[in-house]
């Protein structure tokens, strides 16, 4: 039995743009299944040399028109038994929230050289599309609530970026950061009413009280991390809620409380978004109505700081490199470019020589749970190569792959035993259509199936 909207929400969204109370209802009661995916160009590209976006098992609707490489189904498969999802080719998006992709054409040319804190960012959709968008910027990928991060390093390792960084930290520790990113993302906790298509359960949840409890919260994270922020650097702030509270309300409080600059977007009219304005400050926001768009219910606004800040000194802190006879051997696993080998007790990390003193500064403020790629340990004089390197947009064409079939895909993502597939001895990577899966290690008469075992597939 479809559950009832509540009447406070109804009665709360009367007075705002856009708002048709008979056709939110028809979308809400009589709901159509929406699935939206966002492809990773750069492993298209990698492992199957070719820019075109192709799956062999999904017939691809209209492309999703404000975010790159993205793309509507025809029908929601099962996506678990799809090799090619935990091989990080594609990742299950709701087509409203990469707009987030718009928002970024408008603000930054995607060679930007600059630093992106995503603040609440579990489980990892806008961080995997800031590091699709941008090809040279550090991604900081915050996530407050521990057991979050599990799910937020699966996504991220999964997407292969090399410029991640995975933080575990509290809005409030941003504080020791002053003046320090060019952009941040805060896709706050919300009352989630933009959700109940997809989540009944959600409605139960929701209440007006909730509503002001979430607005507080939301002003407190905005609060207490604004001052990472660099001068003339952008928030992007959004919600999954169509609450005034929430959205047109907080940025107002925003406009109170600092001194920022709200932009207007470019908005193509066929695309229906509404934008709105704040009450008192006119600040600019836009509302996607399910039902006008195709996609769930979603605000997004962009804030610029203008405010002066003080820099945190960073000094001239640095990773503890590791030598360059054992850096030497570590290369032949990944392609070539300017990497910094750094080491954490036995584990050996790699990333780019330009980010060395900016991932040892944050190590020095933060908690971090990833940065970088984690090539793996050295045990005697070998590296045991890690998942992370496996599922790299780094990993290097000439270490040794064995490809496999759908099924063999599957039995090895499930953990269970292979057969001898090749006779070479040793590491070997396994691949489904080029992607790379993960690792095994042959032995004289049976395969090691190294694929993590918190990341199995369970069902059967």
């Amino acid at each position: 039995m479809q559950k009832l909207l509540p009447n406070e929400l109804l009665q709360s969204l009367t007075t705002i743009k856009g708002f048709d109370k008979t056709a939110f209802e028809e979308t809400h009661y009589h709901p159509q299944q929406i699935t939206s995916v966002r492809f990773n160009a750069n492993k298209h590209e990698r492992f199957n040399h070719t820019s075109i976006i192709t799956h062999p098992s999904f017939m691809l609707n209209d492309a999703v028109p404000w975010c790159g490489n993205a793309f509507y189904l025809n029908e929601r498969p099962q996506f678990t038994f799809d090799p090619l999802l935990h091989a990080g080719a594609y990742y299950v998006q709701e087509a409203s929230s990469m707009f987030l992709w718009e928002a970024l054409k408008q603000v930054f040319h995607r060679e930007a050289n600059i630093k992106v804190l995503d603040l609440c960012a579990a489980p990892g959709g806008k961080s995997s599309l800031l590091a699709a968008y941008f090809s040279n910027a550090l991604i900081v990928s915050n996530e407050v609530i521990k057991t979050r991060t599990n799910v937020l390093y699966e996504n991220l390792t999964k997407w292969g970026s090399p410029n991640v960084v995975i933080t575990n930290n509290d809005a409030a520790d941003f504080k020791r950061i002053k003046n320090y990113f060019d952009l941040m993302v805060v896709d706050a906790p919300c009352s989630g009413s933009g959700l109940f298509r997809k989540d009944a359960e959600a409605i139960d949840e929701w209440s007006e009280n909730n509503v002001q409890l979430c607005s507080q919260r939301q002003q407190r994270i905005l609060a207490d991390a604004f001052a990472s922020l660099k001068q003339d650097g952008f928030l992007i702030y959004s919600t999954c809620s169509y609450s005034r509270q929430e959205d047109e309300e907080i940025l107002d409080w925003m406009k109170n409380n600092f001194d920022v600059e709200s932009l207007q977007l470019n908005i193509d009219d066929k695309w229906n978004i509404v934008e709105t304005t704040s009450y008192k400050h006119k600040c600019y926001g836009y509302r996607f109505w399910p039902g006008k768009i195709k996609g769930e219910g979603f605000f997004i606004a962009v804030l610029k700081k203008k405010e002066e800040s003080s820099f945190s000194k960073q000094n001239n802190n640095s990773l503890p490199a590791v030598a360059n006879k054992e850096s030497n051997a570590l290369r032949s696993f990944i392609i070539e470019d300017d990497w910094l080998f750094f080491q954490q007790k036995e584990i050996i990390r790699v990333i780019k020589k330009q980010w060395n003193n900016d991932v040892a500064f944050l190590q020095k403020n933060l908690y971090l749970r990833k940065a970088g790629v984690q090539l793996g340990e050295i045990k005697g004089k070998d590296l045991v190569p890690h998942e992370e390197l496996a599922l790299s947009l780094i990993v290097s064409d000439n270490v040794k792959k064995t490809e496999l079939n759908h099924d063999q895909s599957l039995q090895y993502l499930r953990k269970k035993e292979l057969p001898v597939l090749i006779d070479d001895k040793g590491w070997a990577l396994c691949t489904h259509k080029n992607f790379p899966l993960g690792w095994i290690k042959i032995l004289h008469n049976r395969v090691n199936n190294y694929y993590p075992t918190e990341w199995r597939i369970r069902k059967e």
